[in-house]
């Protein structure tokens, strides 16, 4: 596995390995990032065969297209994971589209109020996964423990503002999970996809 680099500067040298087509650093990212990928195509497609297949779509264009990836634009995590919601969302759009016109139940509507609902989960738990462990930890602590701001702080060893202050911050970052638009897709720092 990569060291423990700055992200821009893993990022930059591992997009320079696999422009030169390192399949060492193709393992690297695969190690790094699977489980991100996985884990979001599994929460947009709910089904882990499909899961699988957009994991390896992924990788394959991370393989295949490695320039397409500017690390001026943000961190290669931000864009794997960008790369994987949109395929996703196709694959998504694609599946339930041909059992609508299969089966003739449901419409439209009802189809992008599925994909608008998966994709603002899979944003949802990319949020949460990629906030520092302090915010992290005081929503896991207010959320699944049912502590207030007192009982975290007292939980955390950290005063009661600064447990405010990562509630609150913590709770902000979620609340852009449904300010992506129509898609809701994760942040693009990491470049066009």
């Amino acid at each position: 596995m990569a060291t423990q680099d700055a992200p821009p500067r893993w990022d930059r040298r591992m997009q320079q390995r696999l422009s030169r087509g390192e399949a060492a650093a193709l393992g690297e990212l695969y190690d790094r990032f699977a489980s991100l990928v996985h884990g979001l195509a599994h929460r947009v497609l709910g089904d882990e065969r499909a899961a699988d297949g957009i994991t390896r779509e992924v990788f394959t264009h991370v393989w295949e297209n490695p320039d397409a990836y500017d690390p001026k634009q943000g961190p290669l995590r931000s864009w794997v994971a960008t790369l994987t919601h949109r395929l996703a969302v196709q694959r998504l759009r694609a599946t339930e589209t041909a059992a609508l016109a299969r089966s003739g139940d449901g419409t439209a509507e009802e189809l992008e109020s599925k994909v608008r609902s998966a994709s603002v989960a899979a944003r949802a738990d990319y949020i949460v996964t990629s906030m520092p462990t302090p915010l992290r930890t005081a929503l896991e602590l207010a959320y699944f423990q049912r502590r207030d701001y007192r009982q975290a702080a007292a939980d955390l060893g950290v005063t009661e503002d600064e447990a405010r202050r990562r509630l609150r911050l913590g709770l902000q970052l979620l609340s852009t999970a449904h300010d992506a638009g129509p898609a809701a897709a994760p942040p693009e720092p990491g470049g066009a996809v």
